[in-house]
């Protein structure tokens, strides 16, 4: 399969009152170039989610969004750790012995004590696991979007294919005809300069016209290009380089053909054959 480099896929677990959010981004980068924007709490889980993503990712800018958020956003029942305040109270009291005049700890500043709350959200080593397996499943989607995208792309760059083809076969035929074409316009004007046509002479520059003009090479080039533009695009893969530098090699052979070109209608062709492939290109820019 083609893969296009654009996607977007987006997962959400519950587990133990708090849902786990993640999504994925992708648009078109030469290399593999990953974002991350994680909550805080789910930080430690940027190492495996970057080696989940790069395992099945080749390129592509792809950011990556993980958060957390409670279910049920009413306020919760507040819990102290008694164990906690009861050591607090005594060190207070030891403190206040020695140092009759000390202040004592206020409400809020005991309610602030890391500790003193009691929290049954899930912790990070509960949550990896989920985290782990809404990666698989995001890249699943992330990876569908991408191959969707990519058959389409792969169907678009066809069709250019089949009118490159239908081209180069209107190309081939047109260039004995202009050599003709030429050695009638040559006899014609030897005759109204000379008075007279002088055969031998019209043979040899209509050798070297026909020599000058002649692009069987480039047209032979541009059919092997093509067939192997199909044979890429048949089997799939992380191919976008590979079809980059082949766009280059198009170019090359179109160029050529446009600056041996004589007649208007080879002109013609030759400038959208650059049309064709530019289109093309632009295409291949978004395949993995």
């Amino acid at each position: 399969m083609i893969y296009s480099m654009t996607g977007f896929a987006t997962q959400s677990r519950e587990v133990g009152g708090v849902t786990i959010h993640l999504e994925l981004r992708g648009v078109n980068s030469r290399y593999l170039d990953l974002t991350f924007r994680i909550a805080d709490d789910l930080r430690a889980a940027e190492p495996g989610l970057r080696e989940q993503i790069g395992a099945r990712l080749k390129r592509g800018k792809v950011e990556c969004r993980l958060n957390i958020q409670t279910q049920n956003n009413a306020p919760r029942p507040l819990t102290l750790n008694a164990d906690l305040l009861d050591k607090l109270s005594l060190a207070q009291a030891t403190i206040q012995d020695h140092f009759p005049n000390a202040r004592q700890m206020s409400v809020a500043e005991l309610l602030h004590w890391p500790g003193m709350l009691a929290d049954d959200s899930p912790g990070f080593d509960q949550l990896q696991p989920h985290i782990s397996a809404l990666a698989n499943e995001t890249l699943d989607e992330f990876l569908a979007t991408r191959q969707r995208e990519g058959e389409k792309l792969a169907a678009m760059i066809r069709e250019r294919i089949t009118r490159m083809r239908e081209l180069v076969a209107a190309t081939a035929p047109r260039i004995p005809a202009i050599v003709d074409e030429y050695r009638a316009r040559l006899t014609r004007r030897l005759q109204e300069v000379l008075a007279t046509a002088d055969e031998e002479r019209i043979v040899q520059e209509a050798v070297l016209y026909a020599t000058r003009i002649d692009v069987a090479e480039e047209l032979s080039r541009l059919s092997a290009h093509l067939d192997e533009l199909e044979r890429i695009l048949a089997t799939g893969g992380a191919s976008g380089k590979r079809l980059d530098f082949l766009m280059q090699e198009f170019n090359r052979e179109a160029n050529t053909l446009a600056s041996k070109s004589t007649a208007p209608d080879i002109t013609g062709i030759a400038m959208e054959m650059k049309v064709q492939i530019e289109q093309i290109r632009e295409q291949v820019q978004n395949i993995e």
